[in-house]
């Protein structure tokens, strides 16, 4: 599991649910656009503070940017291939 991506789907979802687009959530949150189209694709890797600054920003608790979304449920449940 790659946390990165599923912090970026967390908070894709989560900013989208909220009514937010890129932009609004930038102006209103002080992070660039470009910072968040960034972590939405997985390749920002925020820190601990980043993650409570984002979730603030949204309205939700910190940890529902870092709990397992479905993606990471159905890969939990494949069978492993290690020999």
């Amino acid at each position: 599991m790659d946390m990165r991506k599923l912090v970026g789907r967390n908070f894709g979802r989560l900013r989208k649910q909220k009514g937010f687009t890129q932009e609004k959530f930038s102006e209103a949150s002080g992070f660039t656009q470009q910072y968040i189209s960034g972590l939405e694709r997985g390749r920002r890797n925020p820190t601990i503070v980043t993650l409570f600054e984002l979730a603030t920003a949204l309205g939700v608790s910190h940890i529902d940017l870092v709990l397992p979304d479905d993606e990471v449920r159905s890969e939990r449940s494949k069978p492993s291939k290690k020999k």
